[in-house]
C-alpha cells in the first residue's frame, strides 16, 4: 500500500461561539476566537489517500484528479468565505478546527472512493503552531 498527500490552501473567517451562551460565557471559553466580528486564518489542508498502484499507469491516483477533487469540493466552497455562514457542510456546526477537519473528511471520502482510493487522513493547519489531523471514524 502506498500513500500520497496533496496540499491545498484557502483563507476563511470563522468564530467560535454558542448561541445559547452569553457573550461573557463565549469569551470565557473561546477567548478572542469568539470575537463577534469574526477572525480569519490562512489554512493549509493536507489530504492523504492510500491504496495500490495501478500497474498500467504507475499511479495510485492521477494528481490532477486529486487536485480537482479537493479544489472543487473544498477549496472553492471555503476560500474567502465565512465558515459559519457561507459553507453549507458546516451549517449548524461549531467551526472549530477539529470539526472543520472532520467535515472535510466526510465530504472527500466518497469522492475518493469513486477513484478507487481510500481517504487516509485530512490534516488542517490553522496556524503555524496549531493543526488537527483526522483519520475518519
Amino acid at each position: 500500500m502506498i500513500y500520497i498527500t496533496r496540499r491545498e490552501r484557502f483563507c476563511a473567517a470563522h468564530k467560535l461561539h454558542r448561541d445559547d451562551w452569553t457573550a461573557e460565557q463565549n469569551e470565557s471559553v473561546f477567548g478572542y476566537c469568539a470575537n463577534p466580528n469574526w477572525h480569519g486564518h490562512n489554512y493549509e489542508l493536507f489530504v492523504t489517500v492510500k491504496g495500490d498502484i495501478n500497474p498500467e499507469t504507475g499511479f495510485l491516483i492521477d494528481l490532477k484528479t486529486m487536485k480537482s477533487i479537493i479544489q472543487e469540493s473544498i477549496v472553492k466552497r471555503m476560500d474567502h468565505k465565512n465558515i459559519n455562514l457561507d459553507v453549507d457542510f458546516m451549517e449548524g456546526k461549531m467551526a472549530s478546527t477539529e470539526v472543520i477537519a472532520m467535515e472535510i473528511f466526510k465530504v472527500l471520502k466518497p469522492l475518493f472512493e469513486l477513484e478507487n482510493v481510500i481517504l487516509h487522513s485530512v490534516r488542517l493547519v490553522e496556524t503555524e503552531n496549531n493543526s488537527v489531523e483526522y483519520f475518519g471514524d
